[in-house]
């Protein structure tokens, strides 16, 4: 299909600095965990962007030296000659496929743990990291000696840059990094030259730009990405006062080819990646859009906001906000994106569904992945590309049990590949429980995991979707005729309050009582009798909290209740936690921690805390050592109990088919599978990859089983770079 033509400005192609980009889009610089320490996965991942029509590729935070640290999370680093052979592989698949590619140089001070290295990262004033308060982190005070040295070691991570082939070097004045350290009154303290007015405040951050202009400004593009609002409060930066300023001090020192530009800090940078629960398409315009007016036609901006939409994109440039759509997370969902606008295939696109799942990888010191787009990070390491499936060769018809997360991707992609598909489910859509979720409050756009599988599966003619049948039994499958089966039959919140803690139901929880109910019996309309409501989370994640904000939305006296150190505590990987604190505080629901439930009666639900035993060890009996235990109960007032506390598998219908596996020949079953939560409940980016996988390696000897991946790294007996005892290049100023 032709590319509609109120979309050509996207295409158009931007110069900045030394260099010009072949259109608009911009892969804003994010973490994958890959790092330098995984070229091979971190040149594939990178590359499929470029391949897919970025026309920017940039890599996550990259050290520029020891003293910035940041292990164990898996930054890029520019240290020594290693780092260079390394990232160079991404460069050059960068360059493949005619884009640039950007390294954003990163120095963190006081934020740096510094926990490999063991070094001690120079800062402006000598203070305790509020980053991490807990880990004891302080930077040294710098004097101007240090300052130049620091200086040096952006320049030598520049030089470094350019000989692995990057196109630009990207200083980070974001994430509350050195720059900004400067830059921020609540971080510097100091009366010289580098302290108190807002001019000798930014001095720091313009010497660092121009310093690296006069290196290797001719030759590479020299950027910032700048935290126009860092939204902490009192002394923050704020963006129509100091924020603009600075945007004007700088631009009037011409060290700046581009301003990538954006919100936040390292304490809540979930205002930079704003998950969709709390943050829509562009919320960061208000904060940002006047950059483009400071530094005129000349200087191009870059602005990001989780943009999926090609008419949200042209209207942010036609509005004068930006020259560049900046984005992270929409290009890990599909790096595709800008060849099927300029194909015209927007229906195609795999949009971002905001849930900081890739985020919470890296929060997890893990690997990025995807909840729509499972290839992501597995370019190298299983060879999977996003848009190419290996034909199958001797397709044959598979029946596919289940059509939630799992079932609808594994009967994508084994549609994609060529084998006959039969896809059905008893309920009367696509989706299985994430129809349900997709509808939980501020999670609408996580419906787009459906709506995307919906229309490729449309596309197939080699899959028939069978919806609103009856379910299926162990002979009903037997009979079906299919050569394969797959059975994705998902899972069920339990409905006796089973739960992590204790692994075993909660005396008198029963979601077959009107006073009990499971997030299913709610969403599916069973009414919630009472006014005093308490959820029993043993979830962690958005479940929970979703029923306490519905519930109190009905006007409901809500307690939220869980076994956890905090509510939603996988949260805080998703960087969610602070404002699901804000929203639940504001709705008035009042929150308990550490405690888990005992019984229920009517009225009454009994709980007791975690750690009412005693904390020594005792000879509690003669011979018998162990805690004093206590038994220790509180009462809460309770109409209603909500059960959030674990998930079980809907795995009948697969043990019942194993368990007659010697009927399958006579009904020319070749093999029974199962994937998903009716294998092992998970989340939804692991359901989903459950099913891919066992689509892409149908034909392997055991499909149930994964192929082994490529693993990166040092292999033993060969060289490092460095050896023990290589000089370091000098920083200091002589």
């Amino acid at each position: 299909m032709a590319r509609d033509p109120k979309y050509d400005i996207l295409f158009e192609p931007v110069t900045f600095g030394p260099k010009t980009m072949r259109n608009r889009f911009w892969q804003t610089s994010h973490c994958t965990g890959y790092g330098s320490d995984r070229p091979g996965t971190q040149a594939r991942f990178r590359g499929m962007k470029a391949e897919g029509g970025w026309a920017v590729v940039c890599t996550e935070f990259c050290s520029i030296h020891p003293e910035s640290d940041e292990y164990p999370w898996h930054s890029a680093r520019l240290w020594d000659e290693g780092d260079i052979v390394n990232l160079r592989s991404m460069c050059d698949e960068v360059h493949r496929h005619r884009s640039l590619a950007g390294v954003q140089l990163w120095y963190n001070g006081m934020h740096s743990p510094c926990l490999e290295s063991r070094e001690v990262p120079r800062g402006p004033s000598g203070l305790p990291s509020n980053v991490f308060p807990e880990r004891c982190i302080y930077d040294a005070a710098a004097d101007e000696d240090d300052i130049r040295a620091i200086i040096n070691m952006y320049v030598l991570a520049a030089e470094r840059a350019e000989q692995a082939g990057f196109d630009l070097v990207e200083v980070s004045g974001a994430d509350s990094t050195l720059p900004m350290q400067f830059l921020e009154r609540r971080y510097n303290r100091r009366s010289d030259r580098y302290g108190g007015s807002l001019a000798n405040r930014a001095r720091f951050y313009i010497e660092v730009m121009a310093a690296l202009k006069r290196t290797v400004g001719d030759r590479l593009a020299v950027t910032t990405r700048f935290e126009t609002d860092t939204i902490n409060g009192e002394h923050r930066v704020q963006h129509f006062d100091e924020g603009l300023h600075f945007v004007e001090l700088m631009h009037s020192e011409g060290v700046c080819d581009l301003w990538a530009v954006k919100i936040g800090d390292y304490e809540e940078w979930g205002e930079d990646a704003g998950s969709s629960r709390f943050r829509k398409t562009n919320w960061m315009r208000p904060f940002v859009s006047h950059v483009k007016s400071i530094v005129g036609a000349s200087v191009p901006v870059v602005s990001n906001g989780r943009f999926t939409s090609p008419d949200d994109m042209v209207a942010a440039l036609r509005s004068g906000q930006c020259d560049v759509i900046g984005a992270a997370r929409p290009s890990i969902a599909d790096p595709f994106l800008p060849v099927k606008i300029a194909q015209g295939r927007v229906e195609d696109i795999r949009e971002c569904i905001g849930c900081n799942i890739c985020v919470s990888r890296m929060q997890q010191q893990a690997l990025l992945s995807c909840t729509q787009n499972p290839t992501s990070g597995e370019e190298y390491r299983r060879g999977w590309h996003p848009e190419q499936f290996e034909p199958a060769a001797n397709p044959c018809s598979v029946l596919v049990v289940g059509a939630g997360p799992a079932g609808m991707e594994c009967a994508m992609v084994l549609g994609k590949r060529g084998y006959t598909v039969h896809l059905r489910d008893r309920a009367p859509e696509l989706g299985g429980h994430w129809r349900d979720v997709a509808r939980y409050p501020r999670c609408a756009e996580y419906g787009r995991v459906i709506s995307y599988r919906q229309i490729q599966l449309d596309k197939l003619r080699n899959v028939q979707v069978h919806l609103g049948v009856p379910a299926m039994t162990a002979d009903d499958v037997l009979q079906y005729g299919a050569d394969k089966v797959v059975i994705a039959t998902g899972a069920h919140w339990a409905t006796d309050g089973l739960g992590a803690e204790m692994h075993r139901p909660v005396a008198g929880a029963d979601a077959a009582r009107a006073e009990v109910l499971t997030p299913e019996q709610i969403m599916g309309g069973k009414r919630v009798v009472g006014e005093k409501v308490v959820v029993l989370d043993g979830d962690g994640y958005f479940t929970g909290v979703a029923m306490a904000e519905l519930l109190a939305d009905q006007g409901k006296a809500v307690t939220l209740v869980t076994n956890m150190n905090m509510i939603t505590e996988f949260a805080k990987y998703t960087m969610e936690m602070p404002n699901n604190k804000r929203m639940l505080h504001e709705k008035g629901v009042r929150i308990l921690t550490n405690h888990w439930a005992h019984s229920f009666d009517p009225g009454r639900l009994r709980l007791f805390y975690l750690y009412r035993d005693s904390a020594g060890l005792y000879e509690v009996e003669p011979g018998r050592w162990g805690r004093r235990t206590s038994e220790e109960l509180i009462d809460l007032e309770c109409d209603v109990l909500v059960l959030v506390t674990a998930r079980v598998p809907n795995g009948a219908l697969y043990a019942e088919l194993k368990a007659r596996r010697a009927e399958w020949q006579a009904h020319e079953v070749q093999a029974v599978y199962r994937i998903g939560d009716c294998h092992a409940p998970r989340q939804a980016l692991n359901a989903i990859f459950d099913g891919h996988r066992l689509a892409r390696e149908f034909e392997s000897p055991h499909p149930q089983h994964p192929l082994p991946f490529i693993r990166e790294r040092q292999i033993w007996g060969n060289a490092t770079i460095p050896q023990r005892g290589d000089p370091r290049p000098a920083v200091e100023p002589v």
